[in-house]
């Protein structure tokens, strides 16, 4: 399906608007525990950041701002470390690492053209090394045996799920249905992708096999729009965020928000709202599980007057 003009400028600001750093807002580096119900703010800071994950190793959050990567202890955040990215100063918030935490796969926006490609490097810092030479590549997915990546691309007008080997090579297509799919992420046995579609009007968290097989419908939100499904390191639960459907349409996932992060068993069933916040874009764009399964973490915003 050819999308609209709409919907490629929105890709194309979520890409771009991050890499100067905003200061009209405040941001809230927060964690949830899922066997307490509670969350809790570890930091504020008072400019615009982005999408944490969590290390394997449980010792960092790595998170985005102003085009450059960070990372603070989850434990004792204290001020910011700068992460070496080498040339690729334009990082949006779609970062990624390595199952074994030695590496770190981002999406940058090129220098030459201002379109995002995927690279990897070092987690401790490095010359980033281009994996996708097409564009535009939004990555959200690394395979456990970290041979491949996952992301959503654009080729030909239609965004659609696509998987890379790491070290680079021939891109192969795993999505065709109308519409845009996005934010592709392996499951911790590797067997599975779980994504998000607007195959069904709204968008809603599909399943496939990691070949592209038995693509299936695992919620069914009939007054929500959900993006980026990320499950657990034990297999067992999935977190999302959700739009109000009147607030936004299908294929839109912006910021400045009123949000719902909910809970859903990893093998299908009922969701549940956990946390109701000011966000959306940036918030919870990649895996932010802790290694133990319990916990999460993820942004809330508030404007400054």
């Amino acid at each position: 399906m050819k999308k609209t003009t709409s919907l490629i400028l929105g890709l194309f600001l979520m890409a771009t608007t991050t890499f100067a750093q905003r200061t009209n807002v405040i941001s809230y580096l927060e964690i949830y525990d899922t066997t307490t119900g509670k969350h809790v703010v570890i930091k504020e800071f008072p400019y615009h950041i982005e999408a944490p994950n969590w290390t394997p190793d449980g010792k960092w959050l790595v998170y985005n701002s102003g085009g450059k990567l960070y990372k603070v202890s989850p434990d004792s955040p204290g001020e910011p470390i700068e992460i070496n990215t080498g040339f690729a100063t334009r990082c949006n918030n779609d970062h990624v690492i390595s199952s074994d935490g030695k590496h770190i796969a981002i999406s940058h926006g090129t220098k030459e053209d201002g379109k995002s490609r995927i690279y990897t490097f070092p987690f401790e810092g490095g010359t980033p090394t281009l994996v996708t030479p097409l564009a535009p590549s939004y990555l959200h997915g690394w395979s456990p045996d970290k041979k491949q990546l996952a992301y959503c691309a654009q080729r030909d007008g239609n965004f659609d799920v696509y998987v890379i080997p790491a070290e680079g090579g021939e891109e192969v297509r795993l999505t065709t249905a109308e519409g845009l799919d996005d934010g592709p992420e392996y499951s911790p046995c590797g067997k599975y992708i779980w994504f998000n579609s607007v195959r069904s009007g709204l968008m809603q968290a599909w399943r496939m096999k990691a070949d592209g097989s038995e693509q299936t419908q695992m919620t069914h939100d009939e007054t929500l729009n959900s993006w980026f499904p990320h499950i657990s390191p034990d297999g067992k639960q999935v977190v999302y965020i959700s739009y109000n459907k009147d607030d936004v349409k299908p294929g839109d996932h912006p910021a400045n928000k009123n949000v719902k992060l909910r809970l859903m068993p990893a093998e299908g069933g009922a969701s549940k709202t956990i946390v109701e916040l000011f966000g959306g874009q940036g918030t919870i764009n990649v895996n932010s599980w802790a290694p133990d399964s319990k916990r999460f973490a993820y942004i809330s915003y508030k404007m400054k007057e």
